[in-house]
């Protein structure tokens, strides 16, 4: 939201108020609070009009600061509040010349007392500054908004706020954080998260769950504005200076997700949305999936798995299911999981309607009406998800479902929350819009957690929300641009705290040629976690050629063989914060080459991942520094550079890091088994020192000094070996057996350590 015209004027209507001075401090041991008057003091008669600016400075954990702005501290709190956890406060109060000090770990916010400004300091250097009519209280129409503004720096990038699906980098865009079911065109977004970090040493959380507009060096070049509306403002300016140290603290502020099930990461297929299907259907799909030899993990029944009309009466239309929990039991015997499709929602058509109605379950209109409209199912109407008692009953339809054999679910839905509504427990309907999803997929995952391993397939989320994982980009058209646009939003998203991103491959509207869904399916298959699905056309392959076949199984196979290696990075999303799927500058922040690239990936630490755009098999992407080798091909390839390439449906470009120590699997048609047994450790280019390698409930600890290299594990499985990638010549060679390949040296383990000298 802009509130001004140009550099010297306001906007029509708008009056503002900026604090000129501290006129007070109040000091406590572990925070400050400051007085600042909006006009220069020159004598008594100024004290005697307001605005007065209230800004507490405190100290949540280390190396994090908030910052709480008030104007009217008498406005009512009605809720609801993002889960923010707090470490041990740490923060210590000092002064200097001119000024007060708040000091959080390595981070410290100082007020001047000389003309105003508040400057966040780490290592000797300012971070940011919020100057001069950079915060302030500003109305407009009778409106009253609470702003500070940020200043950038020269080569100062924004990344974040949510799963966007323009430019990764925010700089030069306006951005309100309001959830909408808007497809992924456009600057609307289904996961609005006010966070975003920075490559300059720090992130900003603003602790709002309602509407936040950011100019993001928009509005003012040189600064980051955000706004709220009401009488107060708080947010929390955390240090790094990594950008994965950002998100390890801001996730420890707002919630880590839990890991998911092994099982989750391998294919799903679903029934898609419109398409005519039935148990004859699925178990087509099915029996082809096998009889081509395609690792299939989980089987998803999209909404017409219920009555048209009913949707959520979570009933299977017996017309086309008429033995559920038999068609469940056959699924469940071929090693699948099954999950189905949901909403917060509940048509009028359903016969929940009208117990929901009665058991006050509904959200309801200012005069007791409850809220309905014809949008998406015909006089539909919300479940208040403030109410305990609604979350119970929610709760316990989808309790029978589990009973009967679904193990998870596709949570829909949650953006179009309406405001001209009352919430059972008082609830702000402004601060709920966003937060609705929250809270209804809390409720899910509450669910199947108490059944043990949870996850959902998420569309709309808040901060937070990467608690419960996983969440998918959503509706797409089947287009290479919308392919880039997914990935877009996906490394947006993991820019935003969440570890766990998925999206249609192939596209969801439309149907995607054959080219375009072969290149999606390498894409997707090496994204966190993989599903076909698509509006009203089906996504099995060999609807497509018998191409896609092998392409599918090429890359089901390969992640299923990664899934020692995959499991490693979502334990590190679990325990850490960081993505799975991270864009190249986190992964290498201090390359200006990878500050705006969007069209490449890291998967975990040690895989770049190319996704082909275009049928001919053109790709461009940027190699950073040292010798990354095709993961595929085993070619060497030598960065710093940019390689145009072309490459085959079968030859998506996946390079693997410099000194990396890559466990394989030896199953490849699943991706839940004992990873240990088995596993090659494939090592590339492996550098001096210590390397720790945990594989399932096992851990490798590889040693390098000079020519010498051993590798040991106190806990050997059954089998294990060794892969020196681009290695010719081995000797003194201990514990193991040699057999030279085309990749390198294989070593094949006779016990638990591994000992050899490399000839180079």
């Amino acid at each position: 939201m802009k509130f001004s015209d140009g550099y010297w004027l306001l906007r029509p209507g708008v009056e503002a108020a900026y604090p000129a001075e501290v006129h007070d401090v109040v000091e406590g041991p572990d925070s400050v609070v400051v007085y600042a008057p909006v006009q220069h003091v020159r004598h008594r008669g100024d004290l005697l009009k307001g605005p007065l600016v209230t800004v507490e400075l405190a100290a949540p954990m280390a190396d994090v600061i908030g910052v709480r702005i008030t104007h009217f501290a008498g406005e009512a709190d009605r809720g609801p509040h993002f889960e923010v956890a707090g470490g041990e406060p740490g923060g210590k109060v000092s002064s200097d010349d001119g000024g007060v000090v708040l000091t959080s770990g390595d981070l410290s916010a100082r007020v001047s007392l000389d003309e105003w400004r508040v400057d966040f300091a780490a290592g000797g250097e300012v971070l940011t500054s919020s100057a001069v009519k950079g915060m302030g209280f500003l109305t407009l129409d009778g409106r009253h908004y609470v702003r500070d503004q940020l200043s950038l720096g020269v080569g100062d990038f924004v990344y974040g706020l949510g799963e966007r699906f323009g430019p990764l980098v925010r700089n030069g865009q306006e951005v309100d954080i309001w959830n909408a079911d808007a497809g992924t065109t456009s600057e609307q977004a289904y996961k609005n998260i006010p966070f975003y970090l920075t490559n300059a040493g720090y992130g900003v959380f603003v602790n709002h769950p309602g509407r936040v507009s950011f100019e993001v060096a928009s509005e003012v070049t040189s600064r980051v504005q955000f706004s709220v509306e009401g009488q107060s403002l708080e947010y929390f300016l955390i240090h790094g200076p990594t950008p994965k140290d950002i998100l390890r603290r801001y996730t420890e502020l707002t919630g880590r997700p839990v890991l998911p099930p092994a099982w989750s990461f391998g294919l799903w297929l679903s029934t898609s949305f419109t398409t005519d299907y039935d148990e004859q259907t699925v178990t087509g799909f099915i029996d082809g999936m096998a009889e081509r030899d395609l690792p299939l993990s989980v089987f998803h029944f999209d909404c017409f798995w219920m009555r048209e009309l009913h949707w959520c009466d979570f009933e299977w239309d017996p017309r086309t299911f008429p033995d559920p929990a038999g068609m469940l039991a056959r699924l469940k015997a071929r090693g699948l999981r099954i999950s189905v499709w949901i909403n917060p929602y509940i048509a009028q058509r359903s016969p929940l309607f009208a117990e929901a109605v009665a058991g006050g379950y509904l959200l309801r209109r200012t005069n007791g009406d409850v809220w309905q409209w014809d949008k998406w199912q015909p006089g539909m109407a919300l479940v208040d998800f403030t109410n305990p008692a609604a979350r119970a009953w929610y709760a316990s339809k989808l309790d029978s479902l589990l009973d009967q054999g679904v193990d998870c679910f596709k949570t829909d839905f949650g953006e179009r929350i309406p405001t001209d509504v009352v919430y059972h427990d008082g609830s702000d309907p402004q601060r709920m819009h966003n937060y609705y999803t929250f809270l209804y997929n809390q409720t899910v995952f509450e669910v199947l957690r108490k059944r043990g391993q949870a996850v959902v397939f998420a569309r709309s989320a808040t901060a937070g929300s990467q608690r419960f994982p996983v969440h998918w980009g959503g509706d797409c058209e089947s287009t290479y641009e919308a392919m880039a646009e997914s990935l877009r939003g996906g490394l947006s998203l993991g820019m935003s705290g969440f570890g766990f991103w998925s999206h249609d491959i192939g596209g969801f509207e439309g149907t995607p040629s054959p080219a375009l869904f072969k290149r999606w399916i390498a894409f997707g298959l090496l994204s966190s976690h993989s599903r076909l699905h698509g509006s009203h056309s089906y996504r099995v392959p060999w609807l497509f050629d018998e191409e896609s076949v092998d392409v599918l199984r090429r890359y089901s196979k390969l992640k299923a063989q990664l899934m020692p290696y995959l499991e490693q990075a979502a334990r590190q999303a679990v325990s850490e914060g960081v993505p799975m799927m991270r864009a190249m500058v986190l992964e290498f922040p201090d390359d200006p080459a990878c500050t705006h690239l969007e069209r490449q990936y890291m998967l975990g630490g040690s895989l770049l991942v190319a996704p082909v755009f275009s049928d001919d098999g053109e790709v461009e992407y940027y190699v950073p520094e040292g010798e990354w080798t095709d993961l595929l091909t085993g070619q060497a390839v030598w960065g710093p550079r940019w390689i145009r390439d072309r490459r085959g449906f079968l030859e998506m470009p996946i390079l693997v890091r410099p000194n990396t120590i890559l466990p394989v699997g030896a199953v490849d048609s699943r991706p839940d088994y004992d990873y240990a047994d088995g596993v090659t450790l494939r090592i590339y280019g492996l550098g001096e020192g210590t390397q720790v390698t945990p594989v399932g409930d096992t851990v490798f600890v590889t040693h390098r000094r000079g020519d010498d290299v051993r590798i040991e594990t106190t806990a050997p499985p059954p089998s294990w070996r060794i892969l020196l990638a681009g290695v010719t010549e081995v000797d003194a060679v201990t514990g193991g057996t040699v057999q030279s390949t085309s990749d390198g040296v294989t070593v094949r383990s006779d016990g638990g350590v591994i000992s050899l000298r490399v000839i180079e």
